[in-house]
């Protein structure tokens, strides 16, 4: 019997989000529940887990604020990296390159 196919995820409206905004949603993924968060910088909205590389611990230093004050790039508030919002890759900070 063909497995059914599941229903889309329905986040937020893409207009419920301005540029800087975030907000978390939980992915389920088979028995495994992921903390995860969408972001738009630049106009672009960008999803990922909320979790350390490090440290198993979220990223959202208040919750749902994952951005710098300047709204510039994703901060990790136990290490100080900063990441790049449009392609999650390290541009400062202890887990830089």
């Amino acid at each position: 019997m063909a497995e059914q196919p599941k229903a889309p995820l329905r986040i937020l409206a893409a207009v419920e989000l301005a540029d800087g905004e975030s907000k978390k949603f939980v992915l389920q993924a088979g028995d495994e529940r992921h903390e995860c968060f969408v972001v738009r910088w630049h106009g672009e909205l960008q999803s990922y887990v909320n979790r350390c590389r490090h440290v198993s611990m979220t990223l959202d230093w208040v919750e749902n604020q994952f951005l710098t004050a300047d709204g510039e790039l994703i901060l990790c508030p136990s290490h100080g990296a900063l990441f790049s919002p449009d392609t999650g890759e390290c541009v400062g900070g202890p887990a830089y390159g």
